[in-house]
């Protein structure tokens, strides 16, 4: 297990029980107490957990507060907490979103913590606080009389401010629901307030665990017909679960381990089960492949789409394939970075007789689709050996290659079209004038190692950097910018999410480039596959994505709204 790995499962931990102790912590994951001490110190210091004396304690039960929303904050917590994460898996940086002052809302604010610049109307108190905490947010207080248990603010101004904005999305919970009611509240100015949110806003998403179902309140403030979505946990029954369908809900169903979402139903459609076991959740890149994987399901209106996370870990990976072999999936969509652990999985599916669609990792019996590694790594390589060229007149100190070995010998041609692309255009390069880490395939390993390494090399002034993906890539220019030394890069990139391109776009950025694989259309290609499989169509072994290099100059060609993008 790696550090990453471990600190998740730690987090993980802490959001079951609330509380960990260092020794039982030790002996779980069979590592010294003071590993662990080392873990709940680094994640004190990101905020993402409170240190306390022999462990730790979870940062949002510290956050929540002793008066009303306590109690309701845990009624059903667990449901309310899936619920929650899989709905901040639909909020990117950067996005405008309208927030209600439910308790299942905090829970999906606590889980935007690793989002930036997001923009948040809410009439929520605790909500506003949470994310007022990170800095690069705006966060609009709605405006009226607060209420009496100190919740949630509401009345006739905030009302007036509701009339002039138009936001694409609103995350709003009710204390009751029924199909021929809708949404309903106790108080009726809340009530009032819910339903001017869901007028200002483009789409409504209601997060409702099944409490709240079959409960009658005094004041209804969402019809049907006004509801884009419901979220809700497993415990809904299949009566209900078909009656939406049937009233053009579309319903996402979050149990402990999968996630999956239903289309509206229509008549004589046949409908397939495709499982999608994601990379990460934590990875804006895999979030992109997961939400361009929903639109494209949700377009085909004849998939139940049944959506994993594989946390990075091979183990969680074997555990996810089993529940998508016992839910009797019609076809899987792996996106699982071990090589090794991946054919096992292939071979469990292959035996089970599912037929895998493996996403840029290869697996045996698999069809692959994903990107042509060597070539974007060329291209990028040559892109950053141009740029030392120019600017350091091809001379520099060490040139830094963040790999990841874990990924298998295809993944590791991307590194290496990126070294032949460099040395066809800087050709006199030792191997001592190289210096190899492991990235770890995330953001905060990225950063942490580069940390070292610059540490380690006070003097180096010229340090091009190959970059194995987007985390890579972020990791090591935010190492950089800690230590004031930014200027001493020069980097080229892999994939080019979201995050990435707006560092791209950035005057002055060190970021030379990074080949695009464009991950927000991944899902309609996938989709296409997958459907001419289940239909008995051939289809080739392989398939690679189209990519572009991304540079400054064409950026805004491909990307016009590259900064403000949702």
């Amino acid at each position: 297990m790696t550090t990453y790995e471990r600190r998740q499962t730690i987090l993980r931990m802490l959001q079951e029980n609330a509380s960990v102790k260092v020794t039982e912590l030790a002996h779980h994951l069979n590592v010294s107490e003071g590993t662990i001490r080392n873990d709940l110190e680094a994640l004190d210091k990101e905020r993402q957990l409170v240190r306390v004396r022999g462990g730790a304690v979870a940062r949002d039960q510290n956050l929540i507060p002793s008066y009303a929303i306590n109690a309701r904050a845990r009624v059903n917590m667990d449901a309310k907490r899936r619920i929650a994460q899989w709905a901040a898996g639909m909020v990117e940086s950067g996005d405008s979103m309208l927030l209600d002052a439910s308790t299942t809302v905090y829970h999906m604010a606590a889980f935007l913590k690793d989002r930036q610049n997001l923009t948040v109307v809410t009439n929520g108190l605790e909500v506003a606080r949470l994310l007022a905490e990170n800095p690069t947010n705006t966060v609009i207080l709605l405006g009226g009389i607060l209420k009496n248990d100190g919740s949630a603010v509401v009345g006739g101004i905030s009302e007036t401010i509701l009339k002039a904005l138009h936001i694409q999305n609103a995350f709003v919970s009710a204390s009751g629901f029924s199909i021929e009611a809708g949404l309903m509240e106790n108080d009726i100015q809340e009530a009032q307030l819910k339903s001017m949110m869901i007028k200002a806003a483009g789409r409504t998403i209601a997060l409702l665990d099944t409490s709240k179902f079959g409960k009658l309140r005094l004041a209804p403030f969402a019809a049907l017909k006004s509801i884009d979505h419901i979220v809700t946990d497993n415990e809904v029954s299949p009566q209900i679960a078909d009656q939406l369908s049937r009233a053009n809900i579309h319903l996402t169903i979050c149990s402990e381990t999968t996630v999956t979402t239903y289309p509206p139903h229509i008549e004589n459609q046949t409908y397939y089960t495709i499982g999608f076991a994601n990379m990460s959740e934590e990875m804006p890149f895999g979030r992109d492949v997961r939400r361009s994987l929903e639109i494209a399901a949700k377009n085909a209106n004849n998939i139940h789409l049944v959506v994993a996370d594989n946390q990075l870990s091979g183990e969680v990976a074997l555990e996810v394939a089993e529940d998508l072999i016992a839910q009797h999936v019609d076809l899987v969509i792996e996106y699982q970075i071990d090589e090794k652990i991946g054919n096992i999985i292939a071979h469990k599916f292959n035996q089970a007789g599912i037929p895998v669609i493996s996403v840029d990792i290869p697996m045996v019996g698999a069809t692959f689709f994903g990107v042509d590694n060597y070539k974007t790594g060329y291209i990028a390589g040559v892109a950053l050996a141009e740029a030392v060229q120019s600017e350091w007149g091809s001379s520099f100190d060490k040139l830094v290659v963040m790999e990841h070995p874990r990924a298998g010998h295809l993944v590791a041609a991307r590194i290496q079209g990126q070294l032949d692309g460099f040395l066809d255009v800087i050709p006199k390069v030792k191997k001592s004038d190289m210096i190899f880490v492991d990235c770890g395939n995330n953001l905060q390993v990225s950063e942490a190692v580069m940390l070292e390494l610059l540490e380690s090399l006070p003097d180096a002034r010229r340090l091009p950097v190959i970059c194995f993906n987007d985390e890579a890539t972020l990791g090591a220019i935010y190492a950089a910018r800690k230590l004031n030394r930014e200027q001493d890069l020069l980097l080229s990139g892999q994939g080019a999410d979201r995050l990435v391109r707006r560092e791209i776009a950035r005057p002055n950025s060190r970021l030379v480039g990074a080949s695009a694989y464009k991950p927000e259309k991944y899902g309609e290609k996938l989709i296409e596959i997958a459907l001419k499989i289940l239909n008995g169509e051939p289809v080739p072994p392989a398939i690679y994505v189209e990519h572009t290099f991304l540079d400054a100059g064409n950026i805004a060609i491909h990307y016009p709204n590259v900064m403000s993008e949702k």
